[in-house]
């Protein structure tokens, strides 16, 4: 059986890099996260979107900048 030229062999053994950044990722957002449908985890972030563009906002103002996005 001949392989496609675009075939790139993996390792099936863990990446030590990998491996240890994995130890600094909270599992149980993810889990949590997961157990969202996608039309929910999709408002979850456009919320979080608003939340970071009135943080934006409130910060120039405690600054004196203008109000402009």
């Amino acid at each position: 059986m001949e392989r496609e030229e675009s075939f790139v062999p993996i390792s099936l053994e863990p990446d030590p890099v990998i491996e240890y950044y994995k130890q600094f990722v909270d599992r149980s957002l993810l889990r949590e996260n997961l157990k969202l449908t996608p039309t929910e985890r999709v408002r979850k972030m456009q919320q979080m979107g608003r939340v970071y563009t009135e943080l934006r906002r409130a910060g120039r103002r405690v600054q004196g900048g203008a109000d402009s996005p």
